[in-house]
């Protein structure tokens, strides 16, 4: 599954879940499985960051700072 598709899938479960009617058990089940998405899409979103941080080291190791497109767009 991918990070979007976990995403998705979180956003329905939550909605699931506000409905509030669904048994004890089920919601339990539902809640399981959104805790499981979201420790697994936080664990991506923190690789990604990190593989971000590599390819942005200069030539000394030193972080280097640069803005996004979209950051550049705006100014």
């Amino acid at each position: 599954m991918t990070y979007e598709e976990k995403l998705r899938r979180i956003d329905e479960l939550v909605r699931l879940l506000e409905r509030g009617d669904a048994p004890l058990a089920d919601s339990m089940r539902l809640f399981r499985e959104a805790t499981t998405l979201l420790e697994e899409s936080a664990k991506e979103l923190k690789e990604a960051e990190q593989e971000v941080v590599r390819l942005s080291k200069g030539p000394d190791g030193a972080p280097v700072e640069a803005p996004f497109k979209d950051e550049e767009a705006d100014t």
